[in-house]
């Protein structure tokens, strides 16, 4: 297994910053639906293609839609002790979770109510964790107690396991491969949450290569820019980094509520802005942030207090980025277009 590491910490740049602008922040709006299934711990929403929300109840075992025109919910039902960590939706309405304590894929078609199950080829592979597509329809996936990433071919239901790295002592070996996504050419990159690095997988291969961050850091969710530059929140320390996969150069931005932040949930924006959660700080703290100009441009507190919000997604359509809070609440953020630099 390669791993590209960096020479020196040289040129790694700690930065602070200034408090966003207040103007900036009363354009971001929230809004949220209090979930009807109390202490179901509501997560990981996803836009369908009919405007509908998605999400699951990792607590209460289901998956579930929201109407946000009219604000009604419908349930359906997973089997007692799946656990389900997140969906995502197909361009035919079929909506596909982790099983994270059953150790399958599953496919809820809403039309019938049936599911359809695709279960890990390796008993250690127990706990499907966050899905995301790729360009050809198919699912890359994490396994983060497991310790691999997969990649899921929907037309033949195949699963291929990639072996995380292994990690000495502590209380598990597992590098708990976390968040995912998906750059322009079809590669998955992955927060190694148990670790300071941030892997990817050349799919023509299934050969991983590791990028290692500062010591301490730990990476729990990331995105990739339009330019291919990946992004990082650092949950231990409280930054906000930039990888540049190019040159493996990190660049990091302590967040605006400092080492305690715990950044968790983040998306990007079709600007190419990144919005993240601040969970460290009750309530929890929605926050904006230009590459362009590499400030925070923004920040509001989330109306409900959050608990913690752990995923984020976000719909073009709308300009809305959705999340899923431990106060049993799933809530949009509109966000504005960028202004123009004048």
């Amino acid at each position: 297994m390669d791993r590209l590491l960096l020479a020196a910490f040289a040129s790694t740049l700690f930065l602070s910053v200034p408090a966003p602008d207040v103007a900036a922040q009363e354009e971001t709006t929230i809004d949220e639906w209090e979930v009807p299934w109390e202490g179901t711990r509501p997560r990981d929403p996803y836009v369908g293609p009919d405007g509908r929300v998605w999400f699951v109840g990792q607590a209460g075992h289901y998956a579930a839609v929201l109407d946000p025109e009219t604000g009604e919910f419908e349930r359906f039902d997973l089997e007692d002790g799946t656990g389900p960590h997140n969906l995502i939706v197909d361009g035919e309405g079929k909506v596909w979770y982790a099983g994270n304590r059953v150790n399958h894929i599953g496919m809820l078609d809403p039309e019938s109510g049936q599911i359809t199950k695709y279960w890990m080829p390796d008993e250690r592979a127990r706990d499907p964790h966050t899905l995301v597509w790729n360009p050809e329809g198919d699912i890359w996936f994490t396994v983060q107690q497991g310790n691999f990433v997969g990649h899921f071919d929907k037309e033949s239901g195949e699963v291929h396991l990639i072996e995380a790295p292994a990690v000495e002592g502590g209380r598990s070996t597992s590098s708990r491969p976390y968040g995912i996504k998906i750059d322009s050419k079809g590669n998955p990159w992955i927060a190694l949450f148990n670790t300071n690095l941030i892997a990817t997988v050349e799919p023509a291969t299934m050969e991983m290569k590791t990028f290692e961050l500062p010591e301490g850091a730990r990476p729990r969710r990331l995105e990739v820019t339009s330019d291919d530059i990946v992004w990082y929140v650092d949950y231990s320390r409280g930054y906000l980094g930039r990888l540049d996969p190019a040159t493996g150069e990190i660049k990091e931005w302590l967040n605006p509520s400092g080492e305690g932040s715990r950044p968790y949930g983040m998306a990007r924006d079709d600007d190419d802005r990144l919005w993240f959660v601040e969970t460290g700080v009750q309530p929890n703290r929605f926050v904006g942030f230009d590459p362009a100009t590499e400030q925070y441009f923004s920040q509001k507190d989330v109306p409900s207090g959050g608990g913690t919000i752990r995923h984020m997604y976000w719909d073009q359509n709308t300009r809305a980025i959705w999340f899923g809070t431990d106060t049993n609440f799933i809530g949009r953020a509109l966000v504005p277009p960028k202004r123009p630099i004048s």
